[in-house]
């Protein structure tokens, strides 16, 4: 049986908040990118609940389009 959108939602939001812990095991200058990530994490949490039944996939997938959108915003500039 698959996993219902409330148990998708809680688990990329506790993933979410893990990754934002881990970045103080990181190094100063790598924390930065660790909140990005977790704040992305959480920004399309929404969508992802319909989508997907795994939630690290939705996390990467969405993680994924943004860095792809940052891509295009420089190439235009």
């Amino acid at each position: 049986m698959g996993r219902s959108i409330e148990s998708v939602r809680r688990q990329v939001k506790v993933m979410a908040e893990r990754w934002y812990r881990a970045r103080k095991a990181l190094k100063v200058e790598d924390q930065i990118y660790a909140e990005k990530l977790a704040y992305l994490a959480k920004k399309h949490s929404n969508e992802a609940f319909y989508a997907f039944d795994d939630p690290l996939e939705a996390v990467v997938f969405f993680i994924l389009i943004e860095l792809m959108k940052e891509m295009e915003r420089r190439d235009d500039n």
